[in-house]
């Protein structure tokens, strides 16, 4: 007989609570399915709540004394992208800074800057960037960009002046055609905004799948997981709301507490969680079935984060992806709950545009349930049979 094995007398209710039980009493299990979702969302957001980077450490080559020059450096201070830490003379000087990491890039004023100015021949302002860093290297180059821009275009107005034009036909000439540009879905245009609401999901999915495989793990090692069909629907089901808990505490809170874009279709991303819960369930369940270890569980899905969020298709283009991984990625709920909730919870869109991706995560709960009672069911024979041998 087999210990404290579920008898198939007990009523579903109570399946379902020896299973928020057992929960409860494993300090691992309760650390993943509860403490890991809730430090994961205070903390890992805090680290992007800046969203852009600001104030990167540069350095201006100032290789001409003119006012022009100086105005220009004087720009460059005021950019709230870029920080001027190192104004010298010489080029070489701010390669070593550069080298050394003390600055992040540099802008060259050549000699003559303000002499080829007034001949009206084309100026050129080199700026280099440490491309190693690309949300670095781009504030480096678009804070000097308007610096520079901003001196030039009081250059082609003054001009435009001199030659008899008033202030107002001048700013029409400059720029006769005006470009107002607008971020969707991201108005801050921030890496937080863009990462974590993706993110998200995918820690959803890690913790609830870890938390499942590895309770279901220990049930095995003590010989308590075959058991008739709703004793596991139970199983199931008490899986399932700790996941929707936590799936609420993100979209609803954490989205909101941070600000970073969210509430476009609220019903849309409760149909999400809906769906993507039960798949994870299933999914951790089975994996834990399978490893029939308390231990492997953690060792095999601690290293899948990382792989699975490139697969997810936000940080790296699908397409670009071998075909075989363009195939093989939907078997991961996160893949279709990431492309769904960006659509329903960051663009507002309608459910029928992530009617797909809803439809993949139902498939994949259906497969994976079926999968787990008739395993469930097949061992719970066995074991009312006497055949058991061995534990599970």
């Amino acid at each position: 007989m087999m210990a404290d094995r579920p008898s198939s007398r007990s009523s579903f209710l109570r399946a379902f609570l020896d299973a928020l039980r057992a929960v409860a009493g494993d300090k691992g299990v309760l650390m993943l399915l509860i403490g890991a979702p809730v430090l994961y969302g205070f903390f890992y957001p805090w680290f992007y709540s800046l969203e852009v980077v600001q104030r990167v450490p540069v350095a201006v080559v100032q290789q001409d004394g003119s006012g022009l020059a100086r105005q220009m450096l004087r720009f460059a201070e005021a950019s709230p992208r870029i920080e001027v830490v190192l104004t010298t003379g010489d080029e070489a000087e701010a390669q070593q800074a550069l080298l050394r990491g003390e600055v992040m890039g540099y802008a060259l004023l050549p000699p003559d800057l303000k002499r080829d100015v007034v001949r009206t021949q084309k100026v050129v302002v080199p700026v280099y960037a440490n491309g190693a860093y690309p949300l670095v290297a781009k504030q480096v180059q678009y804070g000097f960009a308007e610096a520079v821009g901003t001196v030039s275009a009081g250059i082609e107005l003054r001009r435009l002046g001199a030659a008899g034009q008033s202030r107002l036909q001048a700013a029409s000439s400059r720029s006769p055609i005006n470009l107002q540009m607008e971020a969707l879905f991201n108005p801050t245009e921030g890496y937080g905004s863009f990462v974590v609401a993706a993110v998200a999901v995918l820690i959803l999915q890690q913790t609830l799948l870890m938390g499942g495989a590895l309770l279901v793990g220990t049930w095995r090692e003590r010989g308590e997981a075959a058991a008739p069909v709703r004793i596991w629907l139970a199983r199931l089901l008490a899986l399932c709301a700790l996941g929707w808990l936590s799936g609420l505490y993100y979209f609803g809170w954490m989205f909101v507490w941070h600000d970073f874009p969210r509430g476009g279709n609220p019903l849309g991303a409760l149909l999400l969680l809906a769906v993507f819960v039960p798949a994870v369930a299933g999914l951790g369940v089975l994996l834990g079935w399978w490893f029939a270890n308390r231990e492997r569980a953690m060792q095999v899905l601690l290293f899948t984060s990382i792989p699975l969020a490139f697969l997810g298709g936000f940080s790296w283009p699908a397409e670009a992806l071998p075909t075989i991984l363009q195939w093989l990625r939907w078997l991961s709920p996160s893949t279709a709950a990431i492309q769904a909730s960006l659509r329903l919870n960051q663009m507002g869109a309608p459910a029928q545009a992530a009617a797909f991706h809803l439809s993949v995560l139902l498939a994949l709960a259906l497969a994976s349930w079926l999968a787990v009672l008739w395993v469930g069911r097949r061992r719970a024979g066995a074991g009312t049979a006497g055949h058991i041998g061995r534990p599970d």
